[in-house]
């Protein structure tokens, strides 16, 4: 059994489909998508060897024409020559406008495997099958997509909402502890943006949560992507609500960034990125001190780090005017009013970011 969310954007409609043992039906899917034609499936060296043969089966039994591609894992495979990879690939697979990608694994899988689709002949459809706790709840669904370069993450990326989501969460087994608590990191962030009680449910069940608790898991897929699924219907392309899914993200790109792409996972900054945008809510947007010690307790009891000891602040710093949600060479926070309540835009001083950097004890 499983639970089937829509993403409701008009003709850029898609549903996320969540549930256990579900890769064996992809091909099916794709077909109820009205996808047709060849095929070509991107995974890499961590996840192809557990579920390419089970989605390759399943795509070319239901009539697809199939290629793979496995690239290298990590971050760092977000660069402009594995999307060149991507690119001669689909070439020489024949690929034209009426055929589609399939990205089977986490976020980097997904973001770059998105991008390619996204310009390849102008845009061709892609379907997103995550592996990972992060990419179920967030890369996966709101069709951002994207490479990085030197200078920052994500700079160069497109909106392309995928044609599905299938998200199986019989893959988490297989998930790295570290990799499991990095994307806990995502998970508590739409508790502290949109909603109080689930902020609340994470906290009764932090053991459940630590043990990978098939329930919890599939319950916390379910809730991170029904709330992401509805701030994407009411702003996907980032001019206002959107925004506040970056809480974290402006100070924890610019962590993955100075520290080199691979040292810290994504949820990892994530976390010291929260942190840091709490103590700065406090300071400029009321919130209360006490939810910022919640915060760090429950981020602390999943594992997951609160500080970046070591980092020099005046890089950070410059990595983050380079961001593109900065306004003017000055980064803009997502800050909180409350646990649950989050808000986007606001451009703090840099004597107060310092000032908060050092409080946070980095």
């Amino acid at each position: 059994m499983s639970n089937v969310l829509k993403v409701e954007l008009g003709v850029r409609s898609y549903q996320i489909e969540i549930g256990r043992d579900l890769l064996e039906s992809l091909g099916q899917i794709c077909r109820d998508c009205g996808l047709a034609d060849r095929a070509l499936l991107v995974s890499d060296t961590n996840v192809a060897p557990l579920y390419a043969d089970v989605c390759a089966d399943s795509l070319v039994a239901a009539g697809f024409e199939l290629m793979r591609v496995v690239l290298p894992p990590g971050e760092a495979t977000k660069c402009e020559e594995c999307l060149f990879e991507l690119y001669d690939a689909a070439l020489d697979h024949g690929m034209g406008r009426n055929s589609f990608v399939v990205a089977l694994g986490g976020g980097v899988v997904g973001d770059i495997s998105g991008y390619m689709a996204a310009s390849y002949l102008r845009g061709i459809p892609f379907v997103q099958v995550p592996t990972s706790l992060l990419a179920m709840v967030d890369s996966s669904v709101g069709g951002k997509t994207g490479i990085n370069l030197p200078k920052g993450k994500n700079l160069v990326g497109a909106f392309h909402q995928p044609a599905a989501v299938l998200a199986d969460v019989a893959s988490l087994e297989s998930l790295p502890v570290r990799e499991w608590r990095a994307g806990l990191a995502e998970v508590v962030k739409y508790g502290v943006i949109f909603d109080g009680d689930f902020f609340e449910f994470l906290e009764r069940n932090v053991e459940r949560l630590v043990s990978r608790d098939v329930d919890v898991a599939r319950a916390v897929v379910l809730r991170s992507c029904e709330i992401k699924a509805e701030v994407v219907h009411r702003d996907e392309r980032e001019n206002g609500l959107r925004a506040i899914l970056n809480f974290g993200h402006t100070l924890g790109h610019a962590i993955e960034n100075a520290a080199g792409y691979g040292e810290y996972l994504h949820g990892e900054a994530v976390a010291v990125g929260m942190v840091y945008a709490a103590t700065l809510s406090n300071r400029q947007a009321g919130f209360d001190e006490a939810d910022t010690v919640r915060l760090c307790s429950l981020l602390t009891a999943l594992g997951l780090p609160v500080r970046a000891q070591g980092m020099d602040w005046l890089r950070l710093k410059d990595i983050m005017k380079r961001d593109k949600k900065a306004e003017n060479g000055k980064p803009r926070f997502v800050l909180a009013r409350r646990i649950g309540d989050a808000q986007p835009g606001y451009i703090c001083d840099e004597p107060l970011c310092g000032e908060v950097w050092d409080d946070c004890g980095q």
